[in-house]
């Protein structure tokens, strides 16, 4: 890896922990911002997509596959997760559905001084919702997507990785 990648979360790595946790669906809303796994993703032979129009399609989705013995993901951003609360408590916490959320962080810049408002109350959201989070800058803290993996086995419920630095995955 040449010395100017070190600092940033790649694709490959992103997508190296999702297969090492035996990942089996990505329910996903495509944007620009995870553009830069999406090649990865489509092109893996293990790995089903499925795109949602809406964030909240994504939370009973992968109630659906995790009903059905699949092992899901989510992947969005924190606008469409705000958006998606009502689903996220009624089929992601209600029904106890073991499932990380990757949720690009939007506005974050890790100074203190958002450029989103929406950076803002990220958070608080997270914590309002008694959801543990992590969060994911660089190749370096990856192991942090297992450790949501595992706690989100163990206590059956959603868990969320903030993806602190999207917009450099193809650096």
């Amino acid at each position: 890896m040449a010395e100017s990648q070190e600092g940033f979360l790649s694709p490959q790595t992103v997508l190296a922990e999702l297969k090492k946790n035996g990942v089996t669906h990505v329910l996903w809303l495509p944007d620009s911002e995870t553009n830069w796994l999406y090649t990865l993703m489509k092109a893996d032979p293990s790995l089903t997509l499925v795109p949602v129009s809406r964030e909240g399609l994504a939370f009973s989705g992968a109630a659906g596959v995790h009903a059905g013995g699949g092992k899901p993901v989510i992947l969005i951003q924190n606008t469409g997760m705000l958006e998606a609360g009502d689903s996220l408590r009624g089929w992601g916490l209600s029904l106890n559905v073991p499932v990380v959320m990757m949720v690009g962080y939007r506005g974050y810049t890790r100074h203190g001084v958002n450029t989103d408002t929406v950076a803002d109350y990220t958070e608080p959201f997270l914590m309002a919702f008694g959801i543990k989070y992590y969060l994911v800058e660089r190749d370096s803290d990856a192991e942090r997507i297992s450790i949501a993996f595992e706690e989100s086995r163990k206590k059956r419920r959603p868990v969320a990785v903030l993806v602190g630095d999207e917009y450099h995955g193809f650096n």
